[in-house]
């Protein structure tokens, strides 16, 4: 079964991240000198804060009462105050989960946190303002920070593959079987976090503790709401009706983004990376994707992503270069004759050995093996 480590087994342990954390800390030190404290409410952590050292700490959006924060400024602390009236917390030190991406989903996705998110992130992208964009900056710096702390020691796949990917194709079902072979040889499933292709593959990963039937009948309910326009409400809905028949599914991660804003991340990844810069998320995604990736048919976006990939691979700048498996002949020979050019690209080089072209999905859990040697 998958193996994505516990959250933050190997962060520095000068971070803290959760109340338990902070609560540990002061009661086995008894101080939280050059500690970074990391989004966490420390409203009624007044008596601690004021009893103990907090000589060259930081604390980073936690809320505390004014007598707490005078003292630990007078201790020589930083203090960096929550920022009020903003739908996303910059300075969060976890990923985010679906429940709390898509809280609110009853009341329409326009009410959600990922939908609010968004409608900032546009209105002050127009405005251009510098203190939106350095918010912005800090929040997706502060995602990749949680993302490297849960990837910590695992075995990473890609699947990349288009958003136009339909619950209820045979395709889409092939790429949900997909993530579910990988996730149960011990491998994390990444995906760009959004529909289609992506979806897919973190349903398979989500269906990987479960007998056949699980998938078989999530497929069906899913295939009653294709799509996610014209109602990402609806699409969702389907989504959570999935999970709560069936809680507790495998883990697996979803790095989507809200440069895309049409289109919403899925309910199936249990820890999502989301990020304002689509280019941090990119590279990001297949930097983490330390086994290997595959690459389901796509239109322009995947096809960066091939080549985002492969660039590293030719050049080694990253290492070793990483399996790249492509699926489907017909479409990357014909349609988008990538793999002509990246075969052309690895001639002679160590990459050479690291790529390959299968024609259905099912070939591709054996190709990464044989890839990675």
């Amino acid at each position: 079964m998958q193996t994505m480590p516990a959250h933050a087994a190997h962060h520095d342990d000068r971070e803290i991240e959760t109340l338990e954390e902070f609560d540990a800390t002061v009661s086995a030190r008894g101080t939280l000198a050059g500690h970074r404290v990391q989004a966490v409410d420390l409203t009624d952590r007044t008596r601690e804060l004021l009893g103990t050292d907090t000589t060259g700490a930081v604390f980073l959006g936690c809320a505390m009462r004014e007598d707490a924060a005078a003292k630990v400024r007078a201790d020589g602390a930083l203090v960096f105050p929550p920022v009020p009236g903003l739908p996303f917390d910059p300075y969060r030190g976890l990923l985010y989960s679906p429940e709390e991406l898509f809280a609110s989903l009853a009341d329409g996705y326009e009410a959600t946190p990922d939908a609010l998110a968004y409608a900032w992130f546009q209105r002050t992208r127009a405005d251009r303002d510098i203190h939106a964009s350095m918010l912005r900056a800090v929040h997706d710096d502060s995602v990749s920070d949680a993302l490297d702390e849960l990837l910590t020691g695992a075995r990473v796949v890609g699947v990349m593959g288009g958003h136009a990917m339909a619950r209820g194709t045979e395709r889409y079902a092939g790429a949900a079987r997909l993530g579910r072979e990988l996730a149960r040889a011990g491998f994390t499933v990444a995906t760009g976090g959004g529909p289609g292709a992506m979806e897919a593959a973190n349903l398979g990963a989500y269906a990987a503790p479960f007998d056949d039937g699980m998938l078989t009948e999530s497929l069906e309910l899913l295939g009653k709401e294709p799509h996610f326009t014209p109602s990402i409400t609806r699409w969702a809905t389907a989504a959570f009706e999935v999970r709560s028949r069936h809680p507790r599914g495998g883990r697996s991660v979803g790095i989507p983004t809200w440069f895309y804003g049409h289109e919403p991340p899925n309910a199936f990844a249990s820890h999502i990376a989301k990020y304002f810069a689509n280019a941090t998320r990119e590279d990001g995604l297949l930097a983490r994707s330390n086994a290997g990736v595959v690459f389901l048919p796509g239109a322009a976006g995947t096809l960066q992503e091939i080549f985002d990939n492969a660039t590293p691979n030719y050049y080694e700048s990253r290492g070793e270069p990483t399996p790249m498996v492509l699926v489907d002949r017909d479409h990357w020979t014909r349609r988008l004759p990538a793999w002509p050019l990246l075969r052309t690209l690895a001639e002679g080089r160590s990459m050479e050995s690291r790529i390959a072209l299968v024609e259905r999905i099912e070939e591709a859990p054996e190709a990464l093996k044989r890839l990675g040697g």
